[in-house]
């Protein structure tokens, strides 16, 4: 990370995690405030999704969720080269399949809380995604991908199947066709190919301190960030909610949600920032 973004952080780090501190939580500040970091920090086991992590990462959205000052989130990795390698197995091999199964459910509870988070979530992949690591980013409502990052629903080369919400979220994000071929292929792809693909929004040239795909993403963060909150929160409602249902209902959702923005201080703060000229001061209520 370039020392410009370093300095922004706060001194003290929020770490929810147990002694391995393998999730770290940072809150930014200067013209950041606003965004918080969640770091994958698991480098032994190149971020491999074990029980341990996983608790930590419910703890952490369930933190984020309840967290009034904070208006976007980024995941990113702070292991050189990987984002998240998917389930650790070696720990999987030593459980029995009631176990898997029971750690299987966490683990999709936890995609869905990325996927309904009350604010916008950003990743960064600026290493190795794959498996249960791409689910993670297919949860989040942005992707950005360094050109040299691999990805890839590869479950299927170990004999089951994507099953932390990657046959849901795929077939939604881009053509169910092709979604399929990369699924039953356990097809490994680039950057470059997710952008063509539609799997990532951006994909920027890789750096050589592994942070390009991290920097893009701070960099849209901060473009949502003058925005009213509440009215970002209500449009995340509205879109997720619309894409599950047909058209007339989805729009009978985005009127529900616009309803709810009317009585809002921050609409009454927009009309008043535009009559007198100046730049709203959105309070999030």
């Amino acid at each position: 990370m370039n020392k410009k973004l370093f300095n922004l952080f706060l001194p003290t780090t929020r770490s929810y995690s147990h002694s391995s501190k393998e999730l770290v939580v940072k809150h930014l500040t200067g013209e950041y405030t606003g965004i918080a970091t969640v770091g994958l920090n698991r480098p032994q086991r190149k971020n491999a999704l074990g029980v341990d992590l996983v608790n930590n990462f419910h703890h952490v959205l369930d933190q984020l969720a309840i967290n009034n000052t904070t208006r976007v989130v980024v995941l990113h990795s702070l292991v050189p080269k990987v984002f998240c390698s998917g389930a650790d197995l070696k720990e999987r091999i030593e459980m029995s399949s009631n176990e898997v199964y029971q750690f299987g459910l966490k683990l999709r509870n936890m995609v869905y809380k990325i996927i309904n988070l009350p604010i916008p979530v950003i990743t960064a992949i600026d290493g190795a995604a794959m498996g249960g690591g791409l689910e993670i980013a297919l949860a989040s409502d942005i992707r950005v991908a360094a050109d040299t990052a691999k990805m890839g629903l590869v479950e299927t080369s170990l004999a089951i199947m994507p099953g932390a919400g990657g046959t849901q979220t795929l077939p939604r994000l881009i053509n169910p066709s092709l979604a399929k071929e990369l699924i039953y292929t356990a097809a490994v792809f680039h950057g470059k190919e997710a952008k063509e693909y539609g799997i990532v929004n951006h994909v920027v040239e890789h750096n050589e301190n592994n942070d390009a795909a991290f920097e893009k993403s701070l960099a849209i963060a901060e473009k949502i960030l003058p925005n009213g909150p509440v009215g970002v929160k209500m449009a995340k409602k509205a879109i997720n909610k619309g894409l599950e249902v047909d058209l007339a209902t989805g729009l009978s959702i985005e009127e529900a949600c616009y309803c709810q923005l009317l009585p809002t201080q921050d609409r009454i703060e927009a009309l008043v920032a535009f009559k007198e000229k100046r730049r709203p001061n959105y309070i999030g209520c």
